[in-house]
């Protein structure tokens, strides 16, 4: 497609006149040249002085209407004109930006105005842009299907683009618009864009410092060199505003290390000779290092006496001069003033620099200003969230004194909600007196929706398909309502649930979930997983929370259930009964049904900046919870649970983590080997709890290793071991994790990495009862039971097979299983089960901690949120099963 360059524009000086013609037609297709300037014959200079205007004509118009046309010049019939006239109208014409020339024909005072109305345009083409999506560049052009086309408007567009790829670093695009006529006055306008690469920071450079070094002064900038390990990041792309805020960086950091006078000479970026990247320079004057001098505070607020709150000044006569200690002294004052309900109180330093000792005195003032009380409360922009919704997160009421404490506090709630958007801040503007204070919450309601269909597959239990339905938000009356299905390929299950947070409008929070779950567990069998026994459960649970301070809330729940433990019949019984032999005596002790009926509370502190994703703060859960009432099932179960962030700066985050637990049956199972907690509903510990080992990697085990046959030799390799956790009473677990923040580009693409050590165990069991073989001589004789000492082996262990009633099975000589010994006089050999022998060793059950080191990521990929862990296991226990690699992976669809 050829196409017309939308170049330069003459400017139209004189208006001529010519011998009448008609303007021409438009071209229809591609044309090789568009000029858009006017073009006139040079005659007015003959026109006498002030002539009379016999009439105005149009032509050439076609949407627009002559009289419109006339409105827009100051040329009237039977007014006199002159030259300056004619050209006062040909630049009132072009103004109007509607044509693209304009002739005026003068006639003996007969006006003639000849238009070339300026095309309407079809569409907006963009041509060569892979960086940008399509969308991002048309919302910031102006130009628009079925707009008047104007140069003007054109070369702004262009600009726009290209400032567009300035905002990312390159410098080098550029833009050619191209204009292709159409019939009818129609054009097509195509912007042809060549992006060019990114320009990076090829060299900084700092001419000036003798204090610190260039690379102690790159550290503190924003803008990076370019180096092949920033991949992931921006920081190394030239950005104009990056450039003066590093600047202020560098001031920053000089005034934090008591260089008072320091200041920025220059700061120059230039292109290198290829024009792709930049360097940049920095010229500095250090100056001399300042002591602080004298420091007082100087208050005019009657409950904030000067003598009562000299202790808030950190700083001492004699230290170096720190202009963030200034800052946060400040932040301080300020703060504690509005404590006092001093809303806007503000301390402002007054600084003396005595350069012949090189110290600063610094006074604190803080003027004499009313206390200031509520005067209303302003909700704006939720349409969906009911305002009591958002009033009752409020910790401050109109006609209530000012505290800043509180205002903040109800800033948290209110954010901690998830209705909203992120940064939410309540804005505080004066009343209609002195001493009123308006409180507005400008809201932007989020969706609260959520829709889920996902599948995806996961380390710990491979194919995973979810479906579910949550309103977080219901009716806008803050409810939450979900539903949800899962199904892998170990577990299952349907769960309904309701939550109301304010029960008739009082801060009591109810709720109620039914549930419905399926349950597979398996053993190793080298790395081969193997259905062990089946676990469902069926019931309900209500709860109720009610806050007992700002932080402290109680929480009470009441649930009930059944359970039905099982096994495979044909793999782990014999004769209609559970065989130890088969299954281990921990799982024969297991299987059966059971009602568990138990009532628990949790005592929660939490004084978190986000429950979402948090940065600071702290959040302690101490639970319990009794099962015994009307049930089967009598124990007591106790947790604690404490979590510690700290926002350390720079966008690092660092958490601390901990939690413990352990369990008191109330029954007397009695026998040998059996615990008096039963299997299910003891502690199991590995991943994902604990990273760096396997899926209930952690913790007492037992493990069977099998003979060579023949011989008293076992088969140690793994892939032949059979290894079943039968979890523990006890359990602690502990994690310290740092969150590492990366550039811009990256926080875009979802990527969260971060460090991590976790330590914890799992242990307290009864000893179970080992299963044991005979150990026989040469002969064939037993000797004793495993493990087998000298030249015995071990032998297997026949069982009989039983019918129904008790009675021993025959073969028959089809192969069919009978209980009859005889069959048409033939002998029916007996009808055995031999099991050969095996080696049991129960492992793991200590309290020495289990410690791994490691580092992972989280990605919101567009498949869905992807995590990926690598752990290394420094410390572990025999029989623990490690694991250097783990990941977790689901797709929307």
């Amino acid at each position: 497609m050829l196409g017309t360059m939308l170049g330069g524009f003459a400017v139209p000086a004189l208006a001529q006149p010519a011998p009448p013609s008609p303007p021409p037609a438009p071209a229809q297709g591609p044309v090789p040249q568009f000029d858009t300037g006017a073009q006139a014959v040079d005659t007015a200079s003959q026109l006498p002085e002030g002539q009379v205007i016999r009439a105005v004509l149009v032509e050439g118009s076609q949407r627009i209407e002559p009289d419109t046309v006339r409105s827009y010049v100051q040329l009237r019939p039977g007014a006199t004109y002159t030259r300056e006239d004619l050209d006062e109208a040909l630049r009132d014409l072009f103004e109007t930006e509607l044509f693209a020339d304009v002739e005026i024909r003068d006639n003996q005072g007969e006006l003639t105005i000849v238009v070339q109305e300026n095309p309407v345009i079809n569409r907006i083409l963009l041509e060569g842009n892979r960086r940008l999506d399509d969308d991002d560049i048309r919302g910031e052009i102006r130009l628009a299907p079925r707009q008047i086309f104007t140069r003007s408007r054109a070369r702004a567009d262009v600009a726009r683009i290209i400032e567009l790829y300035r905002r990312r670093g390159r410098f080098a695009a550029s833009v050619e618009p191209q204009m292709v006529e159409l019939d009818q006055n129609r054009v097509d306008i195509v912007f042809e864009i060549s992006e060019g690469p990114r320009s990076r920071v090829q060299q900084i450079n700092v001419i000036g410092n003798e204090v610190f070094s260039d690379s102690d002064l790159r550290s503190e900038m924003a803008t990076k060199q370019s180096r092949f390990f920033r991949f992931f990041s921006s920081s190394d792309t030239f950005d104009p505003d990056r450039l003066a805020f590093d600047q202020q960086r560098l001031r920053q950091f000089y005034l934090t290390e008591g260089y008072a006078d320091f200041r920025v000479i220059s700061a120059v970026a230039e292109l290198t000779p290829d024009r792709r990247d930049f360097i940049i320079t920095y010229v500095v004057e250090e100056g001399e290092r300042y002591r602080f001098g004298e420091l007082e505070l100087d208050s005019d607020l009657r409950d904030f006496s000067s003598e009562r709150f000299a202790g808030f000044i950190p700083m001492q006569t004699g230290d170096w001069y720190n202009a963030q200690q200034i800052e946060d002294t400040i932040d301080r004052l300020n703060e504690t003033a509005g404590l006092l309900g001093y809303a806007f109180a503000e301390a402002r330093p007054e600084f003396n620099i005595n350069r012949d000792d090189r110290t600063m005195d610094v006074r604190f003032r803080i003027e004499e200003t009313p206390r200031v009380y509520i005067e209303r409360i302003d909700i704006n922009g939720n349409t969906l969230t009911r305002d009591k919704v958002i009033r009752r997160e409020f910790r401050l009421q109109e006609g209530d004194a000012f505290n800043s404490f509180l205002v903040r506090r109800s800033q948290s709630r209110i954010q901690s909600l998830g209705f909203f958007q992120e940064n939410f801040e309540i804005e505080q503007s004066p009343g209609s007196a002195p001493d009123r204070i308006v409180l507005t919450a400008n809201v932007e309601e989020n969706p609260t929706g959520e829709l889920q269909v996902s599948a995806g597959f996961s380390s710990l239990e491979r194919f995973i398909l979810n479906f579910s339905v949550r309103q977080r938000n219901f009716l806008g009356k803050g409810q939450e309502l979900r539903a949800g299905v899962n199904w892998s390929s170990f577990s299952n299950s349907i769960e309904l649930g309701f939550t109301e947070p304010y029960l008739f409008d009082r801060n009591i929070a109810v709720g109620v979930d039914l549930f419905r779950r399926d349950f597979d567990s398996f053993n190793f069998i080298g790395n081969d997983r193997n259905t062990t026994y089946e676990q469902v459960s069926t019931g309900f649970q209500v709860r109720a929370g009610v806050p007992l301070t700002e932080y402290w809330t109680l929480a009470l729940r009441y649930g009930l259930s059944q359970e039905d433990i099982t096994l495979d019949r044909n793999t782990f019984f014999i004769n209609d009964e559970c065989s130890p032999l088969l299954a281990g005596r921990f799982l024969c002790d297991t299987i059966g049904e059971r009602i568990i009926s138990s009532i628990g509370y949790s005592l929660v502190y939490n004084n978190l900046d986000n429950n979402v994703r948090p940065s600071s703060g702290r959040r302690i859960i101490l639970s319990q919870d009794f099962a015994g009432l009307l049930g089967d099932v009598r124990y007591l179960r106790t947790r604690i649970d404490a979590d510690q962030y700290f926002n350390i700066g720079s966008g690092f985050i660092f958490g601390l983590s901990a939690e413990a637990g352990y369990i008191q049956s109330f029954e007397n199972r009695g026998g040998a080997g059996v615990d008096d907690v039963r299997l299910t509903d003891r502690f199991f510990l590995g991943e994902p709890q604990i990273r760096g080992f396997d899926i209930r990697g952690v913790g007492p085990r037992v493990q069977r290793f099998s003979y060579e046959p023949g011989t008293n030799n076992l088969i140690t390799e793994e892939r032949f071991v059979t290894d079943d956790a039968i979890g523990g009473r006890a359990y602690y677990l502990a994690r310290a994790e740092l969150e590492i923040p990366l550039g811009s580009g990256a926080r875009e693409l979802g990527f969260r990495p971060s460090i991590f050590v976790d330590a914890g165990a799992v242990f307290g069991v009864t000893d179970p009862v080992l299963q044991t073989f005979p150990c026989l001589d040469a002969n064939g004789n037993e000797v004793g039971r495993t493990p087998c000492t000298g030249d015995a082996i071990p032998g297997p262990i026949i069982t009989r097979l039983l019918d129904n009633t008790g009675n021993p099975l025959f073969i028959a000589p089809d192969g069919t299983l009978t209980p009859d010994a005889v069959t048409d006089g033939t002998n029916n050999p007996e009808a055995n089960r031999t099991i050969a022998p095996f080696l049991e060793r129960f492992v793991g059950d200590s309290p020495s901690p289990r410690v791994t080191i490691g580092a992972g990521v989280s990605w919101n990929s567009p498949f869905g949120p992807f995590r990926i862990d690598l752990a290394y296991a420094l410390l572990q226990e025999e029989g623990d099963e490690d694991k250097i690699f783990s990941f977790n992976i689901g797709t929307q669809f």
